[in-house]
């Protein structure tokens, strides 16, 4: 069965997570390529590997697991590495996600990837929707979420690509800016997919 994929990308703070959640509502499997990527750090043993060639076999704790901090802190403000380091994590998150694409028996599949140009994910979907909302109500957002400060936030936001490019590249665009209901603007983009 030939199935239509979405992919859902904004920034940090955006809400893509709501309108993952919508499409779910609606019966639309949605792969979460933050969290699988996340598994897969954890528990593939090829991408194991070469994480530890590049930064060291003390990225991973003794029970497996990431050491989140201390990869963040190893590549932190060094451009190449972090471009080493996707080199290595996105063709992964890009083989699961087609695996999953596979394993899905709804006509219409989708991802969440605040990656999904970046990692090249793009490539893998038939349409893309971007979810922007003003960079206040972003960095409010986040750091309600993530317990982070504004500095924390704003440093993460200049790691990713920048909102006016990821408009550009989308094929669709949901504006959620706290005045704009989300549900009209998704079930519009959807009547035009199908």
């Amino acid at each position: 069965m030939r199935k239509t994929i979405i992919g859902i990308t904004g920034g940090i703070g955006s809400g893509k997570s709501i309108v993952s959640d919508i499409l779910r509502l609606k019966g639309i499997p949605v792969y979460e390529a933050d969290t699988e990527s996340k598994r897969l750090i954890s528990t593939d043993s090829k991408l194991k590997s070469e994480l530890c060639q590049l930064l060291g076999q003390e990225i991973y704790m003794s029970d497996g697991s990431l050491n989140r901090q201390l990869m963040a802190n190893k590549i932190f403000n060094d451009q190449q590495l972090i471009t080493k380091v996707n080199q290595i994590i996105h063709p992964a998150v890009g083989h699961d996600f087609e695996n999953w694409v596979k394993q899905q028996d709804s006509s219409v599949v989708a991802t969440e990837c605040a990656l999904l140009f970046e990692s090249g994910l793009d490539k893998k979907i038939d349409y893309s929707i971007m979810v922007s909302a003003p960079l206040s109500i972003r960095i409010q957002r986040a750091m309600t979420r993530d317990n982070a400060t504004q500095e924390q936030i704003e440093a993460r936001i200049k790691n990713q690509m920048d909102d006016e490019i990821k408009k550009e590249k989308a094929d669709y665009l949901i504006i959620n800016d706290g005045k704009s209901a989300i549900l009209p603007q998704l079930n519009e983009i959807l009547s035009h997919l199908e």
